[in-house]
């Protein structure tokens, strides 16, 4: 190739690469000016009304954190090992915020922080186990949001719109959605108990929203969110929540006493596998205990000599009792110092006994 021929290759592949820069340079998608912004329509009703029940409801929604060791998570100067964090709201005007058990259990000292970033101390006034629920009140509160409104779980449909405002793996305030997807479930808790009439919600709830509100769609309480079924650990889309109108009854015992009541008669019942088994519908006696409102009512358990059956309880105040829960359920609701109506069934007989309700939680 002669030189003069290299020399203009050359000349014709400068001209090329000089046209193409031209032509990238100035073509649309490397234009300069920023494009113009597409002007939406006016938002949804369903988004308007999320906007909304959020912007109301989350300053009254706190994270709580608590610590085992020597400091509180979001208290970084002063460094330590926290035992866990989860999520709480305002019950009150008086400083006291709602939250789980087991988010605080095992815990010394607690702390809550605000939507609006502020941190303040808080102090355990009560625990109930049983219900999975505590209380806590701010110490020295400034000025504090508005109490969550107050739903009633009573009321619920399956189906119906939930909300869920807590803090998912310690992040800052989230909303989640969903609905009701089912009623009158049984959870059972640390304390050996089951906590009856639960809901269940697939509002994605995550560790972290424990002790957060379920919301209905006017941003009322119908629940506090306690627990998930999930392999992973991660929102599987079945969540539970304690109903409003068990943690409406219990809150106040806590605030005032420390505690709450654990109401019953006196009984040992066998289980359900075991009623099963022996086609009893209703709740088997096994024992009653000694000086117990049970066995002064005239109640009797299993004869252990013979093996024979003794009492079955088949109804609470006229209303079926199928199964331990039933009982329980509807003891709970008359409360300890009344008295009940326990129908009972003895071989082929069946009768009413009145039964006072004690605090089985002090012995008898």
């Amino acid at each position: 190739m002669s030189r003069r021929f290299a020399l203009f290759l050359a000349v014709i592949a400068a001209v090329l690469v000089a046209l193409t820069l031209s032509n990238i340079r100035y073509s649309p998608w490397t234009h300069s000016t920023a494009r113009p912004v597409e002007q939406r329509g006016p938002l949804s009703d369903a988004e308007r009304a999320n906007i909304e029940l959020f912007e109301r409801v989350s300053p009254s929604v706190v994270q709580v954190a608590v610590r085992s060791g020597s400091a509180i998570p979001f208290m970084q100067d002063e460094g330590g090992a926290a035992s866990g964090s989860g999520t709480g709201f305002v019950w009150d005007n008086n400083g006291h915020v709602v939250t789980n058990n087991h988010v605080i259990q095992g815990g010394r000292d607690v702390a809550v922080r605000f939507a609006s970033g502020e941190v303040a101390r808080a102090e355990i006034i009560g625990v109930a186990p049983n219900y999975d629920l505590a209380v806590l009140r701010i110490r020295n509160p400034r000025q504090l949001p508005p109490p969550v409104a107050l739903g009633s779980s009573s009321e619920l449909k399956v189906g119906q719109s939930a909300f869920a405002i807590g803090n998912p793996f310690g992040l800052d305030q989230s909303l989640t959605s969903g609905i009701i997807s089912a009623l009158k479930r049984r959870l059972p808790t640390d304390s050996g108990r089951e906590i009856t009439n639960v809901i269940q919600t697939d509002t994605a709830i995550n560790p972290g929203n424990s002790g957060g509100p379920l919301l209905d769609s006017a941003g009322r309480l119908i629940g506090v969110n306690t627990a998930i079924i999930s392999p992973s650990g991660s929102s599987a889309g079945i969540g539970f929540a304690v109903p409003v109108d068990i943690v409406n009854r219990v809150v106040p015992d806590l605030i005032q006493n420390g505690r709450v009541p654990t109401p019953g008669i006196g009984i040992v019942a066998a289980s359900e596998a075991v009623a099963a088994r022996m086609g009893v519908e209703g709740v088997i006696v096994v024992r009653t205990a000694p000086s117990s409102p049970a066995e002064r009512a005239g109640i009797r358990g299993v004869d252990f000599g013979s093996g024979a059956v003794g009492d079955v309880i088949v109804q609470v105040d006229g209303k079926p009792v199928r199964r331990l829960s039933d009982l329980t359920d509807q003891i709970e609701q008359v409360g300890a110092g009344n008295s009940v109506r326990i129908g009972i069934k003895r071989g082929s007989e069946t009768r009413d006994v009145n039964v006072q309700v004690v605090d089985i939680s002090r012995g008898q």
